[in-house]
C-alpha cells in the first residue's frame, strides 16, 4: 500500500485561465452544499494537470475585507488537502483514467467554523465521487 500524502502543491491550483473560463462557461455540474457550491468538470487524460485541480473564490461581496476572504480560502484549501484522496481513489479506480477541475465557490456573508467547513468539503467530495461512478 502506497503513502498517502496529504500535500497541497502548486500543480494542483487551477491557474489556467483557459480551464477556468471552460469551467464556468455553463453545462457543467454543480451543486451547492451551504456554505458552499462546487462546480465541476471532467477533463481528458492527455490535459497537462494534476489528477484534480481546484480553485476556491470567496467574492469580495460577501467579504470586504481580504483577512476574512483569506481566512475563508484557507479553510477550504485546508478541508480538501485532508479529504482530497475521497475524490483521487475513486478517480484512479476507473480505467477512463480522466481528470477533474473543480472550484468551490463561497455562497455565505459569516465566517464558520474550521470543523463545519471540512464537513461540508467531505459531503461535496462524497457526491461528485459518487456521481463518477
Amino acid at each position: 500500500m502506497e503513502e498517502r500524502r496529504y500535500t497541497f502543491n502548486k500543480n494542483e491550483r487551477l491557474c489556467s485561465k483557459k480551464l477556468i473560463d471552460r469551467l464556468f462557461a455553463g453545462g457543467n455540474k454543480s451543486f451547492p452544499m451551504f456554505p458552499l457550491r462546487v462546480v465541476y468538470m471532467p477533463l481528458a487524460p492527455e490535459e497537462n494537470t494534476a489528477d484534480v485541480s481546484i480553485l476556491i473564490s470567496v467574492p469580495k461581496k460577501r467579504f470586504k475585507h481580504a483577512v476574512k476572504r483569506n481566512l475563508v480560502k484557507r479553510q477550504v484549501r485546508e478541508a480538501y488537502r485532508q479529504n482530497k484522496y475521497i475524490l483521487l481513489d475513486v478517480l484512479k479506480a476507473k480505467e477512463s483514467n480522466f481528470k477533474m477541475i473543480l472550484a468551490f465557490i463561497w455562497l455565505d456573508n459569516k465566517i464558520y467554523p474550521a470543523k463545519l467547513v471540512e464537513q461540508k468539503v467531505k459531503k461535496l467530495l462524497t457526491h461528485i465521487a459518487e456521481n463518477i461512478q
